[in-house]
C-alpha cells in the first residue's frame, strides 16, 4: 500500500482535494465598504488557485457587521455579498482548486484599525462599532470593555452562522470553516481565561462548549452533507489556567457526532502578553495528538515553509492537509515549485507550460 504524500489526493466526504495543501486563512483588510469583496479578493485567491494549491480558503468572513475585526473585512451577513465571493469562487474552482470559506466572529477582538495603520481599537468617528464577548473583559488596556452577551444575543450569534453556511451554499464554496481559535467570540466562550460566565454557558468544561456545538449544528442545517466542514481550534491557550491541549481532543472527539470532518489545528491568541514557544512546525503535535486520539481528519499550520518539512508531515500521518499561510503570500506558486522539489509531475496551467 502506497502511503500518502504531500501529492497525493484526499477525499472528504463527496469532495476530493487534487493535493494534502491548503491556503491558509488570511485577513487581507481590503474589503469595500460594509464587508463586500473587491477584484483584490479575486487575485489573491485565484493566483493560489493557479499556483497548484488544492484549497483556496477565504480570510476570517464575518457571519454579522460586529464580528468584523476591522471595517474592512470581509463579511457574508447578508445576500450582497454573495455575488463577489461567487466570483471568486468560480475561478479558483474553474482552475482545479477547492473553495474554502472561513466563518468568524471577531468578538471583543472586533472594531480594530488593519495592522499597517496600528491595529488598535477605534471609535465610532473612525468606522468602529461596540463589541460583544461572552464576558465583560477587555482584551487590553487599549480596548473597550465588550458586551457581555445574553442569551437572546447568544442564539442570535448562533443563526448568523447558520444563514451565512447557506450564504456559502449559495457563492458555491466547496468548504465551510467555523473559526473557534485566536482569541475570537467562539473561543472566547471556550476558554476559562475570557469566559467568566455562570450560566449554561460558562463555568465548566460543557457550557464553555456548548455555543461551538451549537453553531456546528446551524451550520450543518444548511450546509450540504455532501460537503466537508471544518473547525479551526486554538489547541492551548499556552497559559495553565486556560484552554489547554487534552480540552481540545475531547472537544474534538464530541464535534464528530455534530458533522465535522477536520480539526485545523492552530494555537495562542486568547490574550496578550502570553509566552509561544514558535518556531518551525510548532504546532504539529497538537495535530499528531487529534489524529492519534480521535476519529478527526486534520490540518497543521505554523511556519511549515519548505517541501520536503510539509511532505514529511504527511507521510508521517502528523496530518491531512498542510495549511500555508506566510510562505503562499511570499510565493503563491509554491505548490508548483514543491512539486518540482519532491519529484511530482504535476501540471502547470497550460498559459504558465513554457516556464515548467
Amino acid at each position: 500500500m502506497t502511503l500518502p504524500h504531500l501529492f497525493s489526493p484526499l477525499t472528504i466526504r463527496e469532495q476530493t482535494f487534487r493535493n494534502r495543501i491548503g491556503v491558509s486563512p488570511m485577513c487581507q483588510y481590503s474589503s469595500a465598504a460594509d464587508g463586500l469583496a473587491t477584484d483584490w479578493h479575486l487575485v489573491h485567491l485565484g493566483s493560489r488557485a493557479v499556483g497548484g494549491a488544492a484549497l483556496v480558503m477565504t480570510e476570517a468572513t464575518a457571519v454579522e457587521p460586529r464580528g468584523r475585526i476591522s471595517p474592512a473585512d470581509l463579511g457574508i451577513w447578508s445576500d450582497n455579498h454573495v455575488p463577489g465571493l461567487a466570483r471568486a469562487v468560480e475561478f479558483i474552482k474553474t482552475h482545479g482548486a477547492a473553495a474554502g470559506i472561513q466563518l468568524a466572529h471577531a468578538g471583543r477582538k472586533a472594531s480594530t484599525a488593519p495592522p499597517w495603520q496600528g491595529g488598535r481599537a477605534i471609535g465610532h468617528a473612525d468606522g468602529g462599532w461596540a463589541v460583544i464577548a461572552p464576558s465583560a473583559l477587555a482584551f487590553d488596556e487599549h480596548s473597550p470593555v465588550p458586551d457581555a452577551l445574553d442569551a437572546a444575543g447568544i442564539q442570535q450569534v448562533v443563526a448568523s452562522f447558520g444563514a451565512a453556511a447557506r450564504r456559502a451554499q449559495q457563492a458555491g464554496f466547496d468548504v465551510v470553516e467555523i473559526h473557534a481559535a485566536h482569541g475570537y467570540l467562539l473561543h472566547e466562550f471556550l476558554s476559562p481565561l475570557t469566559n467568566t460566565r455562570t450560566d449554561e454557558y460558562g463555568g465548566k468544561y460543557d457550557n464553555r462548549v456548548r455555543i461551538l456545538k451549537e453553531v456546528c449544528t446551524e451550520v450543518r442545517k444548511e450546509w450540504p452533507k455532501s460537503k466537508p466542514l471544518f473547525v479551526r481550534l486554538s489547541a492551548t491557550d499556552w497559559d495553565e489556567r486556560g484552554w489547554k491541549p487534552e480540552d481540545t481532543v475531547a472537544l474534538s472527539h464530541h464535534l464528530s457526532s455534530y458533522g465535522v470532518d477536520l480539526i485545523d489545528c492552530s494555537s495562542g491568541g486568547i490574550a496578550p502578553g502570553i509566552v509561544i514557544p514558535a518556531g518551525p512546525g510548532y504546532q504539529v503535535p497538537f495535530s499528531l495528538r487529534i489524529k492519534d486520539t480521535t476519529p478527526m481528519l486534520t490540518a497543521c499550520v505554523g511556519f511549515i515553509t519548505s517541501p520536503a518539512q510539509a511532505d514529511q508531515i504527511i507521510r508521517t500521518d502528523e496530518a491531512d492537509l498542510v495549511l500555508l499561510a506566510r510562505e503562499m503570500l511570499r510565493d503563491p506558486y509554491w505548490p508548483l515549485h514543491a512539486a518540482k522539489a519532491l519529484g511530482h509531475d504535476f501540471p502547470w496551467p497550460n498559459p504558465y507550460a513554457r516556464a515548467k
